[in-house]
């Protein structure tokens, strides 16, 4: 059974799109994937800058779930410029994220749904002793 965890910052986004922001299944949350998209629609010019804000919007989602980035077990990250971008990502990733990092897959591709996106995050975060809803 699927529970979608809808922080009240993103209801616009969610009633607009129809995504839901994360979804809860037992012990797990997995959270849509996120890009760097501003709230007035701009992507900021790095994937650093872009990674920053995207993952802000993920801790938003976890932090409606009542986790914090200490939940992340696992992050795949999808890049258009990898050779480019993945060192400031990267930092920005741990500064948010901390360490130990979560299992990371970081993948380079073509394009990302969003005009001007150059990083992605799917991120999938543990809830410590849930049970099933």
């Amino acid at each position: 059974m699927r529970q979608a965890v809808l922080p009240e910052s993103l209801r616009d986004a969610v009633a607009a799109t129809g995504f839901s922001p994360a979804i809860r299944a037992g012990e797990f949350l997995f959270l849509t994937g996120a890009t760097g998209g501003l709230p007035d629609g701009t992507m900021p010019a790095t994937g650093g800058a872009q990674a920053e804000v995207a993952l802000g919007k993920a801790l938003t989602v976890l932090n409606a779930a009542e986790l914090g980035p200490e939940a992340v077990v696992e992050l795949t990250s999808y890049h258009t410029a990898i050779a480019e971008d993945f060192d400031d990502i990267q930092s920005v990733v741990t500064r948010l994220l901390g360490t130990p990092l979560p299992a990371w897959t970081a993948v380079e591709v073509a394009g990302l749904r969003r005009p001007g996106a150059r990083v992605e995050f799917r991120i999938v975060a543990h809830v410590q002793g849930a049970e099933n809803p």
